[in-house]
């Protein structure tokens, strides 16, 4: 099949096997895939991950066993745990030790013609949702994980950092519980996203006092936490959303002092994701900066580690 791989260096192959599906999985024809920041990461060492890239993606069943699946269009759940082992039991399965991951732990992704996925993992489409909106239901869901671990309200004041891909996705998912959100970025273009949604958004963090309450880091970088701790309150929380492959130090100090809450969040619930594009409360397609197909793989991945892109859609299957 025809497939983004990374080894060392990433390559368009045409002749890279198409997975065969185990007992509980269904096999999908992906029609399309949405290159993430984590995709560049794991180019840069993350992870250690060599195989096929891609884990937000959009397709079709082609087998399903008696599922009742074939045909429909789908998205995935990317987690993939063993079931068996005690993290999976206390229902913890997105960290069980033993998982794959959909194109970043020992599972091929979805940068290819086909992908093998649990039944369980798989979230059927309305039809009113099309695929270049889908694509970004994984990271909407990523999103929406912020409101499961923090209960958030009208009283409640709220800064997001960042203004890509995922930060302005967070904020839009945030500005849904009323509360006084303040969106931080640098680039006035992709605030204007969020600032046409009616979202309070600004360049930079610089004025703004120690007044939130929760500060969720969508920065990508590094510097990200040192910057959430420079506006959360005391005893406030920072919720980080930023992966990179080389943190490189940072000076908790200030964490201890102030008694902060420190939140890793990940992955996310993929049902209210789904919801809010079905019902067009969350807008992505203003996200989409180019759309390429996986013949040019290679040029698309480049394209998406550029300044100033959001999202880079890949087309693979009609």
């Amino acid at each position: 099949m025809r497939a983004l791989v990374f080894e060392g260096d990433l390559k368009y192959r045409t002749d890279y096997p198409a997975p065969a599906p185990l007992n509980d999985e269904a096999l999908v024809r992906v029609t399309a895939a949405g290159v993430c920041a984590t995709d560049l990461e794991i180019i840069k060492g993350y992870m250690g991950f060599k195989g096929v890239l891609g884990h937000e993606f959009v397709g079709v069943v082609e087998e399903c066993g008696e599922m009742g699946l074939t045909g429909r269009r789908v998205v995935g759940e990317i987690n993939i745990p063993c079931g068996t082992c005690r993290f999976c039991k206390y229902g913890l399965g997105n960290h069980c030790p033993g998982r794959g991951v959909l194109g970043i732990l020992n599972k091929d992704g979805a940068f290819a013609e086909y992908l093998t996925l649990p039944f369980s993992n798989l979230h059927v489409l309305p039809d009113s949702v099309t695929d270049e909106e889908a694509v970004f239901v994984e990271p909407l869901a990523a999103a929406f994980e912020v409101m499961e671990q923090a209960e958030l309200g009208p009283s409640d004041n709220v800064c997001v950092l960042g203004d890509g891909r995922l930060g302005i996705l967070v904020a839009q998912a945030l500005s849904l519980t009323k509360c006084r959100l303040v969106a931080a970025g640098r680039h006035r273009d992709k605030l204007s996203i969020l600032y046409n949604r009616g979202i309070n958004a600004r360049i930079g963090i610089d004025g703004l006092g120690r007044e939130f309450d929760l500060v969720v880091d969508c920065t990508g970088s590094p510097s990200g936490l040192a910057d959430a701790l420079k506006v959360v309150r005391p005893r406030g929380t920072v919720v980080l959303k930023t992966t990179v492959a080389d943190r490189g130090a940072f000076d908790l100090n200030q964490a201890v002092i102030d008694e902060i809450t420190v939140v890793g969040s990940r992955c996310g619930p993929f049902k209210p994701a789904i919801r809010a594009l079905e019902e067009r409360v969350i807008e992505v397609r203003p996200l989409v900066s180019k759309t390429f197909p996986i013949e040019d793989g290679v040029e698309a991945v480049r394209y998406a580690a550029q300044k100033g892109v959001l999202k880079v859609i890949l087309k693979i299957g009609g």
